[in-house]
């Protein structure tokens, strides 16, 4: 008898698997999905191998109807938080769509994202979030995650590159460039290193560091040259210690030489342009892929692929084939799905393997592409205020007690709020902190971004002109004012100040 070759032997059990699989069958709560807002419908599947699976579906067709990712404690640098926890953080929080700040999210459902570092709480590969390209994809890895865009579409993106001549800050006065190494990254010598709002609310910028202050008109998200962001320099600091990174600011932080030549090029006033592009390949990183990830409003990064145009992707990963507790992002040309399977650690659940929950999607939902997330006691299925799926995250739990596991991001399904807005004060006007013993001063317009520092009750600022035009807008409860006390200069609630007479 012929030996088998190695390379076909995970073919041969994977071929075995699916002969050998109990058939299954899917019972729904009830025939029909049941709505939690227009466009937005849940429902949970009992399934006899045994199987709890959760499945939330929002129309895509439906243009008040978007996707965007959450971040653990709002900060890339290093942070877990549940689901539901990043949910409440960004709810009525401002979000870029419709390519202006102002307008609102309601969050409506929520799933985990990718794995992470459990020590630094830093997610795996990369992340776009409200437009932001917040943390790069690895290069030249096979398979980086999905990507919602500003138009609406979706895909499930392949193999990127950075190439560095795409990645660079212009002077539009001067003329000169400078090639930036990374995106919020911890800081080498020599590097000269973009940090968006995403990666904290202060950078250390001690030593010998230069930082460029830069304000933006919009997100710093992708786009093919010769698209490019536009920008204003606000400052320039060396070794200046503490800095704010401001909600629709970036800092370009340079050592050494690099620092050094990032001081002559920039200066306070001058008009500068923020390129990033990405090369897009097929997972053989090679071949050039048709996606395009310009104008990207929302990505994480996924594992396996379980669908590509409706045909199941077979994997020889041991992770593929065992059963597990699953987290998938799925979608077709009518709805994208959020899909949950129970633990198998949960009343007596064995879990899906990626075939098994791939012939679900496909046969009982009717997916045709679909990615796999971070998975098993991650897993976490949040619809409209709650958490649906049972989770191990503790060694007890009950109806009433369920605790789930701090992740660091997550993907949600949001609902558009209109914008609002006060024009109760004026750029120049002089008010002073009351209604509160003090005031937290934020760097954005929510309770969402981060504290840059407290004024105590009495003490007087004045509003200040915003370049983006957000003065008076509404998030999180309140209307935002863009007040300097100082040297402190943020965003304060309009209810903890009062016109100074």
């Amino acid at each position: 008898m012929p030996l088998v070759k190695k390379g076909n032997i995970f073919l041969v059990f994977w071929v075995l698997l699916l002969l050998f699989l109990p058939l299954k069958t899917a019972y729904g709560n009830g025939d029909q999905w049941q709505p939690v807002i227009p466009g937005i419908d849940f429902k949970e599947f009992y399934i006899n191998s045994p199987n709890h699976v959760f499945v939330a579906r929002m129309d895509r067709s439906n243009p008040d109807l978007i996707l965007d990712t959450s971040i653990a404690q709002g900060k890339l640098s290093g942070g877990l938080e549940p689901v539901s926890q990043m949910a409440e953080r960004y709810n009525e929080a401002i979000n870029y769509w419709g390519e202006e700040w102002g307008r609102r999210n309601e969050v409506v459902a929520g799933i985990n994202g990718y794995f992470f570092d459990t020590e630094s709480g830093i997610p795996w590969r990369g992340q776009i979030q409200s437009g932001w390209y917040a943390k790069r994809f690895d290069d030249l890895e096979s398979g980086s995650g999905f990507s919602w865009k500003l138009d609406r579409s979706l895909f499930l993106g392949g193999c990127v590159a950075h190439r560095p001549a795409k990645q660079y800050i212009k002077n539009l006065s001067s003329g000169e460039e400078l090639r930036f190494d990374a995106v919020n990254t911890l800081r080498e010598d020599e590097e000269l290193i973009l940090y968006t709002p995403q990666f904290d609310t202060i950078i250390d910028s001690g030593g010998s560091r230069t930082d460029v202050i830069i304000q933006l008109t919009q997100p710093s998200m992708i786009l093919n040259s010769p698209e490019y962001i536009e920008g204003a320099v606000q400052d320039v600091y060396s070794g200046a210690g503490s800095i704010p990174i401001l909600f629709d600011h970036v800092i370009l932080s340079g050592s050494g030489s690099s620092g050094a030549k990032t001081g002559e090029i920039f200066h306070p006033g001058d008009k500068v342009a923020l390129f990033q592009e990405i090369k897009h390949f097929e997972q053989d990183c090679n071949t050039p892929q048709e996606n395009d990830w310009a104008k990207s409003y929302a990505s994480t990064g996924g594992s396996y692929i379980l669908l590509k145009d409706g045909v199941v992707q077979k994997s020889g990963d041991l992770g593929a084939v065992l059963r597990n507790a699953r987290t998938v992002l799925a979608y077709n040309d009518s709805f994208v799905y959020f899909v949950v399977v129970e633990d198998k650690e949960v009343f007596g659940n064995l879990g899906m393997s990626i075939v098994e929950l791939s012939f679900f999607l496909k046969n009982t939902i009717g997916a045709e592409w679909a990615i796999a997330l971070d998975g098993g006691g991650s897993s976490t299925m949040y619809v409209n205020g709650e958490i649906k799926n049972k989770t191990p995250a503790t060694e007890a739990f009950s109806d009433d007690d369920n605790i789930e596991r701090a992740v660091a991001n997550g993907i949600l399904m949001v609902r558009i709020q209109p914008m609002q807005r006060s024009n109760k004060y004026s750029a120049g006007e002089q008010v002073y902190v009351s209604g509160a013993d003090s005031l937290s001063v934020r760097t954005g317009p929510g309770t969402n971004y981060g504290i840059i520092g407290t004024i105590d009750q009495g003490l007087p600022g004045e509003i200040l002109n915003h370049a983006n035009g957000l003065n008076g807008i509404y998030a999180k409860g309140f209307f935002w004012w863009n007040v300097g006390f100082g040297e402190i200069e943020g965003w304060v609630a309009e209810d903890f100040i009062s016109l100074l007479k």
